[in-house]
């Protein structure tokens, strides 16, 4: 128990404390005016000193560094206004109960559509007036408005966009305009200093200095094509299509996306010190591609990856979860022809290593169709060099198992199966005739993460047989509103009937 002191004072009682302040203060006066015994040494107080000569020049000079790099790139840097279209019967405000009886009640209509503008960055890379930004700057817009830092406004052309690299290529009506050189972002390291130019939150021509924090970030499902530059130099929504640059003053990055407090990765809300761009090196070849032919085309493997995880490395003999892992090739495909096969684990690519499956898909897209490179490969833990051809992907096919999970819209989605190889066979104990795909994980939001587990067997989609991995995405696809499984479970042979979301069985 605590108490409070009380506050008592009557008339002697002040008294006596007014005598006392006025000996105390004449004690301290006293004691201001004593001169000290010529004996008594006072302490030497250090002397303040600010930088060192030699330190504020190179200081000096690292910010005049800085300087030319702003003052030769900013003039590249263009602002974007797009105006999109928006049916309003679709806006989070029309889906309010109040609003909806108010435009219902006989004497409102509620709007169709309404027109919306939203701000984004540019850079011009080509003196004619080429200018590269991300697609989802320009992504179904009516109109696209581009100023440059002159404040000259120029209605602006889409030449192309490519929505898997997340880049467009635009066109100006202009000549003889300032460009920012594209350098080459495989020469950056963690730690290297870098600049985000752009316009965030519609605040124009804006520089911020950070660092790479980290190269080859995949683990976001920012893009279908990841191996992103992640930066601490501030990125907020309006920097989108801006450029990252390094001390050269080349452009090394496309700024793309922000990991936020609120909104995960996404070009929304506050910035917390993620961000993150495209490499320049990634990008070179769909920006020259849509300024010769307005599309891309990309190369491709025909092999189902998916992530080395610590158990399939077990059994595959292999010392770490670095690289892919191949769960399926297609007959006579360029993975098939060149001698890949379900159970390697793929390290490298041409010069380039591949630390994990999302990195693959994205270096074998940049890759031209027809060139052919050596693939580095662990099989049962032996390494072998092989060397494959690249082709062209179609467009109808898909990036992978693991690029699906959470992508599909059908009931299977969410599920990642891979192939039921020899080594899962038999830690799984299945019987030699069962033919069919192993579950390795269920997203927990998903239909289905009520009916399957890690370790079931997947035999059959709606009376379809599901041999490979392959087969399992094409089915999986596929299959709308309630889907009948064919299952092995824990050894026990079942039918499992699997309803679409939303929908209440209990």
């Amino acid at each position: 128990m605590s108490y409070a002191p009380k506050q008592i004072c009557n008339g002697n009682t002040r008294l006596v404390l007014l005598m006392t302040l006025v000996a105390g203060l004449g004690v301290l006066l006293l004691g201001a005016l004593h001169v000290p015994h010529s004996s008594y040494e006072q302490p030497v107080m250090a002397a303040q000193t600010g930088p060192e000569p030699a330190d504020i020049e190179l200081l000096e000079k690292q910010n005049k560094a800085f300087e030319r790099i702003i003052e030769t790139t900013t003039p590249a840097i263009v602002y974007i206004r797009t105006e999109h279209v928006v049916k309003m019967s679709d806006s989070p405000l029309f889906m309010n109960p109040f609003f909806r009886q108010f435009f219902e009640d006989g004497t409102h209509q509620i709007p169709r559509e309404q027109s919306q503008h939203a701000l984004g960055t540019g850079v011009i890379f080509d003196s004619s007036g080429y200018i590269v930004t991300n697609n989802h700057v320009i992504d179904h817009a009516l109109s696209v408005e581009v100023m440059l830092k002159t404040k000259k406004v120029f209605k602006a052309k889409v030449v192309g966009a490519d929505a898997d690299m997340d880049v467009a290529v635009l066109k100006i009506d202009a000549k003889n305009l300032p460009i920012l050189p594209l350098g080459d972002s495989s020469n950056l390291h963690v730690g290297d200093t870098v600049m985000a130019f752009g316009n965030p939150f519609g605040l124009t021509f804006t520089v911020t200095r950070g660092s790479v924090s980290a190269l080859g970030r995949t683990q976001y499902s920012i893009e279908p094509l990841q191996d992103f530059i992640q930066t601490d130099a501030a990125i907020n929504p309006g920097n989108s299509g801006g450029a990252l640059v390094d001390i050269k003053g080349e452009m090394v990055g496309i700024n793309t996306a922000i990991l936020s407090g609120n909104s995960g990765p996404a070009g929304e809300g506050g910035f917390i010190g993620i961000g993150f761009a495209i490499p320049i090196n990634m990008a070179k070849r769909s920006i020259e591609s849509l300024m010769k032919t307005g599309k891309v085309t990309r190369g491709y493997l025909a092999a189902s990856i998916a992530p080395v995880t610590e158990e399939l490395a077990k059994e595959f003999k292999v010392s770490d979860t670095a690289g892919a892992f191949v769960q399926d090739v297609t007959r006579g495909g360029p993975a098939d022809k060149a001698g890949i096969k379900p159970g390697d684990v793929i390290r490298k690519l041409g010069s380039r290593a591949v630390t994990d499956s999302e990195q693959l898909l994205a270096i074998v897209a940049s890759e031209s169709p027809g060139s052919t490179v050596p693939v580095a490969i662990l099989r049962n833990g032996e390494p072998l060099t092989l060397k494959v051809t690249i082709e062209q992907r179609p467009s109808e096919f898909g990036f992978s198992a693991s690029r699906r999970k959470g992508r599909s819209t059908g009931t299977l989605r969410g599920v990642n199966a891979q192939n039921l190889t020899p080594a899962l066979r038999k830690q799984l104990e299945i019987s030699p005739d069962v033919r069919g795909v192993v579950v390795a994980e269920v997203d927990p939001g998903s239909p289905a993460a009520r009916y399957l587990e890690p370790g079931d067997v997947i035999v059959s989609i709606n009376h379809r047989p599901a041999n490979s991995a392959t087969e399992f995405n094409n089915l999986a696809a596929e299959a709308k509103g309630e889907v009948l499984l064919r299952i092995i479970h824990q050894g026990e042979a079942l039918f499992v009937v699997i309803p679409p979301q939303g929908s209440d069985d209990e």
